[in-house]
């Protein structure tokens, strides 16, 4: 490719409003590349300095995240069938069968065995089983298909 043909590729390329041009002819080939008109400028880093350690305050007892959220007070959630509750190993989106048009993997009153699967949870587009860890009788699925489960969310209760 001549020097000429390579000037007019830059003349395109800066009249126009394309960002890059790649052109082949036989084995030879061009590409231009223009740079962004702002360019890129890290942002300003800004250091802090610590602040004076003031005397330690005494240790306070923890409260766990819903006793945080509700200034102290637990309520309590609803209340659970008696039985093995099987909680949500991850956040992530609840399917009670393995394709829309499929039957639910199983249902109340439903008799399973340890390693049988219960239900989906896709987190990530990755779409991971969720077994029975017991072996007993379905009393509920308090998961609702197709809506987001949160980590440790109850999802079965086996008798």
């Amino acid at each position: 490719m001549d020097l000429r043909k390579i000037k007019k590729l830059i003349d395109l390329l800066e009249e126009s409003n394309l960002a890059e041009i790649e052109i082949k002819e036989g084995e030879e080939s061009v590409r231009l590349s223009r740079a962004p008109v702002a360019g890129y400028a890290p942002a300003p880093v800004q250091m802090i300095a610590p602040a004076p350690q003031m005397a330690a305050a005494p240790a306070m007892p923890m409260q766990s995240p819903t006793e945080a959220s509700t200034g102290g007070t637990a309520k309590p959630g609803p209340a659970l069938p008696e039985g093995h509750v099987l909680r949500s190993p991850m956040v992530g989106t609840f399917y009670a069968s393995a394709a829309p048009d499929k039957p639910a993997f199983v249902s109340v009153g439903q008799q399973v065995k340890a390693g049988e699967t219960l239900a989906i949870i896709e987190a990530m587009k990755m779409f991971n089983p969720i077994e029975a860890d017991v072996a007993g009788t379905i009393v509920a699925i308090l998961g609702e298909n197709g809506q987001p489960v949160e980590f440790d969310q109850p999802l079965f209760v086996i008798g």
